[in-house]
This record gives structure tokens, sequence and C-alpha cells, in this order.
């Protein structure tokens, strides 16, 4: 069966919006990015929100907009990486659509978005920053499918290819 709902889900710079809008294109589908919900909702960057409010606020209002978002239908959904990772949103997003890991590598992760000062996370350091990627892919291997080391148009191609074979 056809799902009705794509979450992306990986770490930071995964390449999540970008295979989503290349996927929402192909199926005719809206694209939605829980990180551009949140922000345009606060009025505000999500180093802002990180700032101002902290992070707990932040995550409390990522899942409450992906709970928004999946009730929507023919929507592909990209997750911010700390949302793929909470266990709540996995089940939430396996229960309402297919989810797909887009895996990459800490040392690819470096080469994307290494010097990105709009990632709150990148000031943790080396250390910490490969411990998180390696807690949070425990979640993100619950996802349906995995997709790793493709470029964005041969990603979407491979997730085309698997809901039309299991359709």
């Amino acid at each position: 069966m056809r799902p009705e709902r794509i979450f992306l889900v990986g770490f930071m710079c995964s390449g999540k919006t970008t295979v989503g809008r290349i996927l929402s294109k192909r199926l005719g589908w809206e694209f939605l990015d829980v990180d551009e919900e949140v922000e345009r909702k606060e009025g505000l960057s999500i180093p802002e929100i990180f700032e101002k409010k902290g992070e707990p606020y932040f995550r409390d209002l990522e899942l409450r907009t992906l709970r928004e978002l999946a009730e929507k239908k023919n929507v592909v959904i990209s997750t911010g990486g700390g949302l793929g990772a909470n266990p709540e949103a996995m089940e939430l997003m396996k229960e309402k659509g297919l989810v797909v890991w887009l895996k990459v590598s800490y040392e690819e992760f470096i080469r994307r978005c290494g010097g990105d000062e709009n990632r709150p996370l990148l000031r943790l350091g080396e250390e910490k920053l490969k411990e998180l990627l390696k807690e949070r892919e425990n979640v993100y291997s619950k996802a349906h499918i995995k997709v790793e080391g493709k470029s964005p148009e041969e990603a979407a191609q491979l997730i085309l290819n698997y809901i039309s074979q299991s359709a």
C-alpha cells in the first residue's frame, strides 16, 4: 500500500530538506520542513529559540509541530536531526507513514556543515558530536528504510522505487 506521508530523518546535514524537495516534486506532493514550521510559528530562528527559550522548549514545540503535520496527507516531511532521534516521534512517524533514514558518516557531516553557525549543536565539539551521532543512530535505525552514500537525486529515486515495489 502506498504511504500517505513520507518522513525523512537523519543527522544534521544529511540532506533531508534537499531530498524532501526533490521527492515531493516527483510525487506531486507538498513538502513540509518541521524546522521551517517551528521558525514560522515562533517568529524566531532555531538558534534564537535555543538561546531565548532553551532546548527543552524547542524540543517540545518540534514534537507538537510534527503531530500537526502528520495529520496531512500526500506530504513529504523533513524533520530536524533531534526530532528523528526522539523515540516518541519515531513511533508516531512509523504509525503515520513511511520513515526514511538518510544516513551520513561523521566525516561527511563535518564536510557538509562544519562551518554552519546556524547550528547550535555544532558548538559541542568533536567528541560530543560523535557521541550524539551514535546515540541518535539508535533511534534512526528504527526507520523503515535506510539510504546511505547517494546523491539527493539518487536517494529520491531509491525511495520512489521502494514505494512502487511495496505498493
